[in-house]
């Protein structure tokens, strides 16, 4: 089963996660979601547990635990329909940038 972990303490690594996954079985695998630029943890991550009754167990005891001073969620993972994931190649303004603050362009350069 694949769980979803979230609200995590940013310093948490995964070997930890997997620790306190590991009190309720066999953990298959722990990943930590990172910013792909700074490397940094954006705070929640998916454990992989193929016990399907352990697994169940560990979000039946951690699901509002409290790690390092934050509430933790924990739940199953469901996957999203495909139909459901963002797209960011859409324009939502529905115009494009001009550079500039007023009707004559420009923005407000100078004129303090």
């Amino acid at each position: 089963m694949n769980i979803f972990v979230g609200s995590l303490p940013f310093s948490i690594d995964e070997a930890d996660l997997r620790e306190s996954f590991e009190a309720y079985g066999t953990v298959d695998s722990v990943k930590i979601i990172t910013d792909k630029f700074t490397g940094r943890s954006k705070g929640f991550g998916f454990v992989e547990m193929s016990n399907d009754a352990e697994a169940q167990k560990a979000i039946d005891e951690l699901n509002g635990a409290t790690v390092e001073g934050r509430t933790i969620v924990v739940n199953k993972s469901e996957p999203k329909p495909e139909g459901e994931r963002r797209s960011f190649n859409n324009n939502r303004s529905g115009g494009s940038y001009s550079g500039g603050g007023n009707s004559r362009g420009g923005g407000d350069r100078g004129r303090y």
